[in-house]
């Protein structure tokens, strides 16, 4: 499981013209399921996204995680993110877990996201989305399980 997490202002996705999910200030997300991922990895991937401390308190400084922020995320699924780079200049995707499985597992994602208490917007899975975004800061980070 790969997991792509910015710090937005704001973000939103559309498909064929018409915007299918939208937050102000939170966290864009993302998501790519690859074969070997268990369901027990998505707790994990979670635990970890909902307590990172990436927002600024009042002294400036990254101290507060999602809940103490906005609880605010658009999540996106992101099977391209399979690909390592490593070899070759046309990407594989050999690594990407089964489509009918992933979007079981990207449901899951998401509703471990709401069931800890956070408001989650999503893309649709399998659909050619156009994902519009400003980065805050830019804050920026790679998961990867």
């Amino acid at each position: 499981m790969k997991v792509v997490v910015q710090r937005v202002l704001q973000s939103r996705v559309e498909v064929d013209g018409s915007t299918v999910g939208e937050i102000d200030k939170g966290l864009l997300l993302y998501v790519c399921f690859e074969s070997h991922d268990q369901l027990a990895t998505i707790d994990r991937c979670v635990d970890k996204i909902s307590k990172l401390r990436i927002f600024e308190d009042e002294d400036k400084k990254m101290n507060l995680n999602i809940h103490q922020y906005s609880k605010r995320i658009l999540s996106i699924s992101q099977f391209t993110l399979s690909w390592d780079g490593k070899k070759g200049h046309r990407p594989s995707f050999d690594k990407s877990m089964a489509p009918n499985e992933a979007k079981l597992f990207y449901r899951k994602f998401n509703d471990r996201l709401e069931e800890i208490g956070l408001e989650v917007q999503k893309g649709l899975f399998g659909e050619e989305m156009k994902v519009i975004s400003e980065n805050d800061g830019p804050v920026t980070f790679f998961l990867d399980y």
